[in-house]
């Protein structure tokens, strides 16, 4: 496995310094949001580990699936401003709650 540095050369362009993480930084649209859209309303089970839930569109993704019927569980290390949507929140760190929690759903 290879590090992302500003040394990498992009294999499309063939420049240094064009790559980066594939993550939504803040402000950003996520890559095929009509799927995302699709798989949240037709989803059972929703889970966030890790977020805020305050930054759109993703801000709206446990009301999409909610109000399609699914489970929604949080993982964060305290409850957010969107915690009341959930039916589940588990907090503390996700390297510990997320595996303890799937472990035993088994």
């Amino acid at each position: 496995s290879q590090n992302l540095s500003e040394n990498n050369i992009c294999e499309c362009c063939q420049i240094p310094g064009n790559l980066r993480p594939h993550i939504v930084w803040f402000g950003e649209i996520p890559l095929h949001m009509n799927q995302i859209q699709e798989k949240l309303e037709t989803c059972d089970l929703f889970v966030s580990i890790g977020t805020s839930g305050v930054v759109y569109p993703a801000a709206m993704f446990v009301q999409i699936a909610k109000t399609n019927s699914a489970y929604c569980i949080e993982f964060n290390q305290e409850k957010t401003q969107i915690s009341s949507h959930f039916d589940e929140c588990i907090t503390g760190p996700a390297s510990v709650t997320v595996p303890r929690f799937f472990s035993c759903s088994k």
